[in-house]
């Protein structure tokens, strides 16, 4: 029996690392269970002792409070007397409060203690005693307010003249009402269509060519007709020639295109220049060498 409630365990603790980081969505219910389980007893009475191995079964009405948790639970006990091959009967209704130590989590320990009355038969003798407990377990939530508790608990009558030991290993399958449902996806944002132009420059000008203009006023008219609030226009340059040299003449070029469009009809708060020089050509080549295909300015339409 030990060995199987072990197994028990330790499929519960490998588990548990794959599930802690996942967080759900906890609120105040009440929820209900049934339960069953393996019970373990050692029942003295009069200095004798004997072992016996039974069965637990029953259900759990509780509420709970996110962290702590009040129940009531009634459970059904029998073991078998080795000896003599007679049974023990015991029927058990307790009041727990319990504890969940990671409220939020899927997988959460918890700690409890409980009190009630144990009523029990045994060889055509019946009667009942107070009764306490303690219970240790992990919970598992599931999906839609479901969830299942795997705990063990020891209950002890501490009677006059006769001691009942209870190990019960419990696995106890439930359901919380009010569990909140999952969140709907929010919508997708749609995306804004983006349209791009190029124009191209001489070596070392800034000056629109008669093929420029003529992209420049396509451009101004695509965006007057789309309904685009938005033109960036962003200038580049070859690699021939410094660094900083490059990057003015770049920005040059990126205002030359913005006068155009602005005299195209664009509104020039909606333009947005920027020059970048060198850094980004579109056609890589060494330091030093004029390629005609980085000498240009971008145009895009949002």
């Amino acid at each position: 029996m030990k060995a199987k409630l072990g197994a028990i365990a330790a499929a519960t603790l490998v588990a548990a690392p794959l599930a802690a980081n996942a967080q759900t969505v906890n609120m105040p219910g009440f929820y209900v269970g049934l339960a069953g389980g393996a019970n373990f007893m050692n029942f003295s009475t009069l200095g004798k002792t004997k072992e016996k191995v039974g069965f637990a079964a029953g259900g759990v009405v509780g509420y709970d409070l996110v962290g702590p948790r009040v129940e009531l639970e009634f459970l059904y006990r029998q073991n078998k007397n080795k000896g003599v091959g007679k049974n023990m009967y015991q029927y058990t209704p307790m009041v727990n409060v319990l504890y969940d130590f990671i409220p939020d989590s899927m997988i959460t320990p918890y700690l409890g203690v409980g009190a009630g009355v144990n009523f029990w038969e045994y060889s055509h003798v019946s009667t009942q005693d107070l009764a306490v407990q303690g219970i240790a377990g992990i919970g598992l939530r599931l999906a839609d307010g479901f969830f299942a508790n795997l705990d063990y608990r020891f209950m002890n009558t501490f009677a006059k003249g006769k001691d009942f030991r209870n190990h019960t290993a419990l696995v106890t399958l439930g359901y919380k009402f009010g569990a909140p449902a999952p969140a709907a996806a929010p919508p997708p944002v749609p995306s804004t269509p983006t349209t791009q132009y190029i124009v191209f420059f001489d070596f070392d000008r800034a000056t629109l060519t008669a093929q420029a203009q003529a992209t420049i006023k396509q451009a101004a008219d695509a965006a007057k007709s789309g309904n685009r609030t938005r033109v960036g226009v962003t200038g580049h340059a070859d690699r021939a020639g410094g660094d900083a040299y490059n990057m003015a003449l770049s920005l040059r070029r990126a205002n030359a295109v913005k006068d155009a469009l602005v005299r195209e009809g664009i509104p020039a708060t909606g333009i947005t220049v920027v020059g970048r020089g060198e850094s980004q050509p579109l056609v890589p080549t060494a330091d030093g060498v004029r390629e005609p295909q980085n000498r240009r300015v971008e145009i895009v339409l949002q």
